[in-house]
């Protein structure tokens, strides 16, 4: 119990539950946000925050699930909201002094207001998740964050399906007999696109990359996920279509986008790039690019390289093998002994040679 995180729960009920409400009426459940939680560590602490005479019916299910409704009397507009949000920030910051052993802090609400409040707990070196109806969520708090959970893509949350608005039939007008348009076909309701798997590869091996660059130690897989969490607050390898990081990683590595070794611990593997194959094979391809392009003789100028080389092969990227820039692997490139590079004054750009 001693290794748990210590969890002090925060709900801004009014802006959760009206979020939710206007997210296609979508009723707010508490019980996604607490095994969510559960899987994180041990919350020890469950406030919620309202005027609970406007969320009468609500009171049951947070009162079942352990939660201490906060009562902020009924005030005039914005007045109200100041209260609860005040109220709120102020139990979260004594709470931070007066419990030293609380290590993770989770503040449920979508409202850039409380932006303020998250960099002063982590300032007091405490972890913040942010948990946010995505529609209803400022673009501001979740990168002030080192975790923010969408409650849209929690488990066990359901949306309900739009249903269009039943309109009162009306009389068709008369066709005009001098434009006769074919009425276009309805069309079903855009799904959100999946995300690319090919942009996660590029992301993980940058990640990896500047990790080794930047420490000395192994890089394990609990440190990429960290890392990933700080770069992207919302990271979630469901969102990729895998249930585990761990499964993500496997696939990442029969892919060869890395390499998995032995950790120090089971179920954290460490992680490096590939040293050989693709990055070998990429020296290979920039070196018969050049030489197409002179002949075997000259040098060809790096910018519009990169363009050349994606022709001869278009999934070309050198972000995937852990690159920053087309010029950062050029350097590799020249480093192996693949090609030559060198700076000119006159071109006022780096010349390639083979």
């Amino acid at each position: 119990m001693d290794q748990e995180d210590r969890i002090a729960l925060f709900l801004d009920y009014e802006n959760l539950a009206l979020g939710a409400r206007d997210r296609g009426g979508m009723s707010f459940d508490f019980r996604p946000i607490a095994d969510a939680l559960a899987e994180r560590g041990r919350v020890v602490v469950r406030r919620a925050y309202a005027d609970w005479s406007f969320f009468d019916e609500d009171r049951r299910m947070l009162t079942r699930s352990h939660v201490e409704l906060i009562e902020i009397p009924q005030r005039m507009g914005a007045s109200r909201k100041n209260a609860a949000d005040i109220k709120m920030a102020v139990d979260a910051v004594e709470l931070a002094f007066e419990r030293d052993y609380i290590s993770t802090f989770v503040i449920c609400t979508g409202d850039s207001d409380f932006t303020p409040l998250v960099h002063k707990l982590r300032e007091l070196n405490k972890r913040v998740i942010g948990v946010g109806v995505e529609k209803s969520t400022s673009a501001l708090l979740p990168p002030a964050c080192d975790e923010f959970l969408y409650y849209d893509r929690l488990e066990g949350v359901d949306i309900p399906v739009a249903r269009a608005r039943r309109a009162r039939p009306a009389r068709p007008p008369e066709p005009d007999p001098r434009r006769v348009e074919q009425e276009p076909e309805p069309q079903p309701p855009a799904e959100e696109p999946a995300r690319d798997v090919d942009t996660l590869s590029v992301l993980v091996a940058q990640t990896v990359a500047g990790l080794q660059g930047s420490s000395s130690g192994a890089v394990t897989a609990s440190t990429l996920k960290r890392t990933l969490l700080r770069k992207d607050p919302t990271f979630s390898e469901s969102d990729y279509g895998f249930r585990t990081f761990g499964e993500l990683l496997r696939h990442l590595a029969e892919n060869n986008v890395i390499e998995l070794g032995d950790g120090p611990a089971k179920g954290d593997p460490e992680l490096s790039l590939p040293e050989h194959g693709d990055r070998e094979e990429a020296f290979a391809l920039l070196r018969s690019v050049v030489l197409d392009l002179t002949s075997g003789k000259g040098s060809v100028a790096l910018s519009g390289l990169k363009n050349q080389v994606r022709r001869a092969r278009p999934d070309f990227s050198e972000k995937k093998l852990g690159y920053r820039s087309f010029l950062q692997f050029c350097k590799a490139a020249a480093t192996n002994g693949s090609v030559r590079l060198e700076w000119s004054p006159e071109a006022d750009d780096y010349l390639v040679t083979a």
